[in-house]
């Protein structure tokens, strides 16, 4: 059995934990509002992850809601629920944070793939705010129901939360909320102070450029797929990639930021990590799991003769394999994904 099957580290336990329950450690406002209000916690996080494209931004308001939702509730009147006002101030706190940063790309949306594997890769843009994975643990609510499991990880996509970035943050908003969250256009229109008429015509514009539904992305079968991640762990453990030919499809994207430069086609790809591999060595990958899609840490051996984090592998399946990788370079992530 390779290092596929390994399960998450227990750090990512601690910081869930960290995450999830910090308004106990300021008792400072009402006291119903820490039980009422903890429950909607992870689905506001996945909201605001949604529409900022950044983990780290989305904590960063989720918490700034909380508070400020603690210090306001004694003026709560309840004229509409709870997770209604706290969704009020999470568009609001996400739609000042937009007001201030760029769009989060990925390298593809910046320019046409790298043709030849000789190019000297494009120096990393540590400046540009990249497009950020989000570890399951986060988002992933108990699975009391798996149809709403299911969904939930389907809408967080990589490849969907990048493709909401180029959306206005209106229409951002609304899109989410109408065919991710399943509100009803007149609950919108009253969270976004919208006439309906106004929600349905940016619902519609905003569908017109992000399709929800991704029928291309059917994945394989489990066992497939099994057998499909084991190879890959095994062409990166052991420098052969010649095993990669059975995993990637013939039209696979390989992407690495903060690196601008980007490969698409297999063949392509095979040349370019061939020469990787002969620089970096056999590397140990640990299982992680981004966006409702497989993952994994790469460590790579360094002079010292020990192994470092070197990038964070998030994988898009398709129905003939592995068409879509995006390796996050750097140590950057490890710790959100508790690693």
């Amino acid at each position: 059995m390779t290092n596929a099957t390994r399960t998450e580290p227990r750090s990512s336990h601690r910081r869930n934990d960290r995450i999830m329950h910090p308004v106990t450690e300021t008792r400072t406002g009402n006291e119903d509002f820490a039980s009422l209000g903890e429950p909607f916690r992870r689905e506001l996080l996945a909201y605001c992850y949604r529409m900022l494209g950044s983990a780290d931004d989305a904590e960063e308001v989720v918490q700034d809601v909380y508070l400020s939702a603690w210090h306001a509730y004694d003026g709560f009147e309840g004229r509409s629920s709870l997770r209604t006002w706290l969704y009020r101030i999470a568009t609001r706190a996400c739609f000042k944070a937009l007001e201030k940063g760029k769009r989060r790309p990925l390298p593809a949306d910046l320019g046409a793939p790298e043709t030849t594997v000789d190019t000297t890769l494009a120096e990393r843009s540590p400046e540009m705010p990249w497009l950020q994975p989000i570890p399951d643990f986060l988002f992933t609510a108990t699975p009391i129901d798996p149809a709403t499991v299911v969904v939930q990880r389907q809408t967080m996509r990589l490849a969907l939360i990048g493709a909401l970035q180029r959306l206005p943050p209106r229409q951002r908003a609304v899109l989410i909320l109408r065919d991710v969250l399943q509100w009803r256009a007149t609950e919108v229109a009253e969270l976004l102070e919208m006439t309906t008429a106004a929600v349905n015509s940016a619902l519609q514009r905003a569908r017109t450029q992000v399709p929800l539904r991704e029928d291309d992305l059917t994945e394989p079968a489990e066992p497939q797929q099994r057998a499909l991640l084991d190879r890959y762990v095994l062409a990166f453990e052991t420098a052969d990639v010649d095993q990669l030919v059975a995993v990637l499809t013939e039209d696979a994207r390989w992407e690495m930021p903060p690196i601008t430069t980007w490969f698409e086609g297999r063949d392509t790809i095979l040349a370019f990590l061939a020469k990787q591999m002969r620089m970096i060595g056999p590397a140990r990958l640990v299982t992680a799991s981004a966006n409702g899609q497989p993952a994994f840490a790469v460590y790579a051996r360094g002079r010292d003769g020990a192994y470092h984090p070197h990038a964070l592998h998030v994988l898009t399946f398709t129905a003939e394999g592995v068409g879509r990788i995006v390796a996050f370079h750097g140590a950057g992530l490890f710790p959100l994904f508790g690693l």
